[in-house]
C-alpha cells in the first residue's frame, strides 16, 4: 500500500496540471515500513521526450540518480515515481510497462481538461509483462 501525504499530493497535482497537456515526470520520496509506503516529499523531474511529450515521458538516467540521491540525503527511501496522462484515464500503458522497474511505485494522475480527475498506483513485475494496481491512500 502506498499513502501520499497532503503536501506531496498537492505538489504531484499542480505539477500535472501545470505541465498539461503535456505529460509530467517527478519521483516520490519518503519511508517504507514492511509493505506500508509512506509519500511526504514530491521531487518534480525534468520530461526529456524530444517531441510531443503529450503522449509520454522520457526520464534520464541522471535525473533518477538526482532523486535517489536526494531521498538519501534526508535519510527516505525512492519509492517511486508519478507521472501525468492528459485528458485519459490512470492507467499504466505499454509504453509505461515497458520503461518501469519492479522496485518502484508508479502512481499516474488522470489530468482532466487541465483538471486532476483521479489517480492510481501500480506495481510493475519484475519481467515488465504486467502491473497490477496498487492500494493507493490519499488524502
Amino acid at each position: 500500500m502506498i499513502k501520499i501525504e497532503q503536501q506531496p499530493f498537492d505538489e504531484m497535482k499542480a505539477h500535472a496540471e501545470e505541465t498539461y497537456p503535456n505529460e509530467c515526470v517527478g519521483a516520490m520520496i519518503g519511508t517504507i515500513d514492511g509493505d506500508q509506503k509512506t509519500v511526504d516529499f514530491a521531487l518534480r523531474l525534468e520530461n526529456s521526450a524530444e517531441g510531443s511529450q503529450r503522449a509520454y515521458y522520457q526520464l534520464e538516467p541522471k535525473h533518477l540518480m538526482l532523486a535517489d540521491k536526494a531521498a538519501r540525503e534526508q535519510g527516505k527511501t525512492l519509492i517511486g515515481i508519478y507521472h501525468s496522462h492528459p485528458d485519459c484515464d490512470a492507467y499504466f500503458s505499454e509504453t509505461d510497462l515497458k520503461n518501469s522497474s519492479p522496485w518502484y511505485s508508479f502512481v499516474v494522475l488522470s489530468i482532466q481538461k487541465g483538471k486532476y480527475d483521479h489517480a492510481n498506483s501500480w506495481l510493475p513485475d519484475a519481467d515488465q509483462t504486467k502491473a497490477d494496481k496498487e492500494p493507493l491512500e490519499l488524502p
